[in-house]
């Protein structure tokens, strides 16, 4: 599970990085609750939560079922 969060991760990267992002891995639990670190110039961007939910949650749970939720640490 953690191979398929972080290939996904990877495929969003770009997007976050022309905007002065990046998106850091933390851990993944025992209920696929994804843990996340927004940093860069997503770590202090108002939009982040928007950015988080809107943009990586949905991805990530397109791409993946098994994941319940996302979330930034």
């Amino acid at each position: 599970m953690k191979e398929k969060v972080l290939k996904v991760l990877e495929s969003i990267r770009p997007g976050l990085q022309a905007d002065g992002g990046d998106v850091e891995f933390v851990k993944i639990d025992e209920d696929n609750v994804v843990y996340i670190r927004l940093v860069g110039a997503c770590g202090g961007c108002p939009m982040s939560q928007i950015t988080l939910k809107q943009g990586i949650e949905r991805i990530m749970k397109m791409q993946i079922p098994e994941v319940k939720a996302v979330e930034a640490i």
